[in-house]
């Protein structure tokens, strides 16, 4: 699984949804459709696709502000 973060910061594309918090990390099964959303999109400056592996859920926590364990993933289409 691939997530979309935003190059100056890291911060995940996320879904918001009442009553979920933190709001939901958006998720891409491949990479090339993740790259495929940015580009459709015109955001190839600001975004980037990370696959989300142990050290990326991590920073994506870190970055959150939240622990990993409380992280959820929404798939896109969603």
């Amino acid at each position: 699984m691939y997530a979309i973060i935003y190059k100056s910061d890291g911060f995940p594309i996320c879904r918001q949804m009442p009553g979920v918090s933190p709001d939901p990390v958006v998720t891409w099964m491949n990479e090339q459709a993740a790259k495929a959303f940015i580009s459709s999109k015109g955001g190839d400056a600001e975004f980037q696709p990370v696959q989300l592996t142990d050290d990326a859920m991590d920073k994506l926590a870190r970055t959150l502000g939240y622990p990993v364990e409380s992280m959820t993933f929404e798939p896109y289409p969603g």
